[in-house]
């Protein structure tokens, strides 16, 4: 007689037998910390918004004319439409918050540099299309927010030379925001999730191809790897029970905290708000675009604060080649400065787009943008060349023999040893004494 085992059972099935190898003995680094945690949230945070969005397009309806009501009909008279909705909405801003801080860990512990530099550039372009996504979103309540920060959006590219007007009548569909422009808005946000989807599976084989890098960066030993699905699925779980917690809290106790006012008011295109806002995730791109003067130069600035982050392992990956450098910003003190200083910039950017745009925050905006491209660019190129002076072996002569937890710092452990006997080597040969065997 023939019994299905478990081996049977996922060798029967392809999907299976790629599920158990990717997560359950899939070889990961032993010293992952619960940083290591905003990743499976990103990825917990799409299922949820994949799921709560299909039952909100059951009911909504996306006519200019309805969609307000239909918003509406969800919230009061669809049975649990007020928690399918409010889950969605502030599910939104949970998966910018784990996004955001899965890229500063990323930038943080070196996670860019080979062979994980496909990797990081899949993931900016996840956060490209997570921009869109939740843009399109943001749009189809229909309310005073909405309608205007469609308009002063698309509007952007009126800015591009000779064909801006034509392209933005394109994106509209008519000549002003309408219904046309609220069908695409509609059909593209329901599609672009399952482009996600496609993304992050590619995100996940880059992953797996190149292996997880850890705090140390001392993810190439090989041996040092254990299964993660009886390790780090248990952490993840731990990791889920705070994110419930914390979409609980939103969802019962402050649902509209994340959210505007204006947009329980009816899309009016005869009155405009006193100040356009877009969601609290946006108002670091916002505050780029507001610090410019000129559209289109503002909007290719805007564009590039993003896409700059794919340059960042193109070109600290050529320094790492031809320099020893550690690679988790644990052993880097500039890189550890600059990647702070970078995330300061950017939550100063937050608030300053969240203000009107008056004097002294435009000042202070435009000083934050200049340092948010600086501690990006040449200030980590800088932090980088900063440290490769101060572990580079040729200045190791200059160190005295008691700061030797400075020079060794950063170092992999077989590098230390080599390092400790040479110097023993060359201290017995300086004062004469014979090397013992």
């Amino acid at each position: 007689m023939y019994y299905i085992t478990e081996g049977n059972l996922r060798k029967s099935s392809l999907l299976l037998q790629i599920a158990y190898n990717m997560g359950v003995v899939y070889s990961a680094p032993s010293g992952l910390s619960y940083f290591w945690n905003f990743g499976s949230l990103a990825l917990l945070s799409l299922i949820v918004q994949i799921f709560t969005g299909v039952f909100l397009a059951m009911f909504y309806t996306g006519h200019v004319d309805l969609a307000f009501d239909s918003v509406e009909h969800i919230m009061r008279d669809v049975p649990l439409g007020w928690l399918v909705r409010y889950v969605h909405a502030n599910g939104a801003s949970l998966f910018f918050a784990v996004v955001y801080c899965h890229i500063f860990r990323g930038l943080y512990f070196g996670s860019y540099y080979a062979p994980r530099n496909k990797l990081w550039v899949s993931g900016v372009l996840i956060l490209f299309i997570m921009i869109g996504t939740a843009f399109m979103g943001y749009v189809l309540p229909w309310g005073q927010m909405s309608f205007w920060a469609a308009t002063v959006i698309t509007n952007l590219a009126s800015a591009i030379p000779i064909y801006g007007t034509d392209i933005v009548v394109w994106f509209w569909g008519a000549f002003s925001v309408d219904v046309p422009t609220l069908n695409r808005f509609f059909a593209l946000h329901y599609l672009f999730p399952f482009v996600l989807s496609g993304l992050i599976a590619l995100h996940l084989f880059f992953l797996h191809e190149a292996k997880s890098g850890e705090p140390l960066g001392l993810s190439s030993i090989k041996i040092d790897g254990i299964p993660f699905g009886f390790y780090y699925i248990i952490k993840d779980l731990y990791g889920f029970i705070f994110y419930f917690m914390a979409m609980c809290v939103l969802v019962f106790y402050m649902p509209n905290l994340l959210g505007h006012s204006d947009n329980y008011i009816l899309a009016n295109p005869m009155v405009t708000p006193a100040h356009i806002v877009p969601e609290w995730y946006f108002l670091p791109f916002y505050a780029i675009l507001r610090s410019i003067a000129d559209k289109l130069q503002g909007v290719v600035v805007m564009m590039i604060s993003i896409f700059i982050l794919i340059f960042v392992p193109i070109v600290l990956n050529r320094l790492r080649q031809t320099h020893f450098i550690p690679q988790s910003g644990l052993f880097r003190p500039f890189y550890e400065k600059m990647v702070q200083v970078f995330f300061g910039s950017a939550v100063i950017l937050g608030w300053i787009g969240g203000n009107p745009a008056v004097d002294p925050y435009i000042t202070i905006g435009f000083v934050a943008m200049l340092v948010y491209f600086f501690s990006i660019t040449y200030g980590m190129y800088l932090a980088t060349m900063l440290e490769y002076i101060s572990y580079n072996s040729a200045f190791y002569n200059y160190y005295p023999k008691e700061d030797y937890y400075q020079f060794y710092r950063g170092r992999p452990v077989w590098e230390i040893f080599d390092y400790y006997i040479l110097y023993e080597f060359a201290f017995a040969e300086f004062i004469g004494k014979p090397i013992k065997p």
